[in-house]
């Protein structure tokens, strides 16, 4: 089947290492990717460079940056002068409730934007790395969540309510672990040096290292016996 006539697919792209290899489980599967980005006024705006990188490097059909400013209401450290939490050990990531890195409502609402662009180009795929396994505790990558939001967006469309297709939403990361997903990453040829997971990089966007997103990134990829190909700033 020629690309132009894959059935059609919304990935949501932030330019981090699990939606980057989301976006290539979407290719791998047969679709043609219609890649978006949302800028929602997070510190780490590296990720927005990463994005742009990695869809450029999987060959997407096309790729559209979204700005909605989430500073406005703040309540997470991505999006107000909170300070982001550091060296925590895997033991008390997992006993912690949810962390402050939680943004209130994010996926809820980067689903909805892509269900609105994915119902106009007539596509009925979306797909999220969303990862209920690792230590974020985030409610809105629960398998819980995913279900609900695939049951409205087929009761609040258009294309639902006339029955010409059913929208799902694919979460193929879901119950992988980190290092499972960066195997498995590697074997669809994702080039993890071009993403960015760091929740507070440095002025020349270098990740911590220190964060939670960074500890459980680099954990993984020294399970696999590798070094994570992006740049860290040099240990104190």
């Amino acid at each position: 089947m020629a690309d132009s006539e894959a059935p059609r697919a919304v990935v949501l792209l932030s330019g981090g290492l699990d939606s980057a290899t989301a976006l290539a489980e979407a290719r791998a599967a047969g679709f043609q990717v219609h890649a978006l980005t949302i800028f929602y006024g997070q510190r780490h705006e590296a990720e927005l460079v990463a994005a742009r990188k990695v869809a450029a490097a999987q060959g997407v059909a096309q790729h559209v940056e979204q700005g909605i400013d989430l500073r406005l209401f703040g309540g997470s450290a991505l999006t107000a002068t909170i300070e982001v939490p550091k060296d925590r050990t895997p033991d008390a990531m997992v006993e912690a409730a949810i962390p402050i890195t939680y943004v209130p409502a994010r996926n809820t609402i980067f689903l909805s934007l892509a269900l609105a662009w994915a119902e106009v180009l007539g596509a009925f795929d979306i797909f999220i790395g969303a990862n209920c396994v690792d230590y974020s505790g985030y409610p809105d990558c629960r398998p819980a969540f995913l279900e609900a939001f695939e049951n409205l967006a087929n009761l609040a469309t258009k294309a639902g309510v006339e029955d010409t297709g059913r929208f799902r939403v694919h979460a193929p990361l879901l119950h992988m672990t980190k290092d499972e997903i960066i195997t498995r990453g590697l074997a669809l040829g994702v080039d993890y040096s071009l993403t960015h997971s760091c929740y507070d990089p440095d002025l020349q966007d270098r990740a911590c290292g220190r964060c939670d997103s960074c500890r459980i990134r680099l954990d993984a990829f020294r399970q696999l016996g590798r070094t994570d190909p992006v740049p860290y700033v040099p240990n104190p």
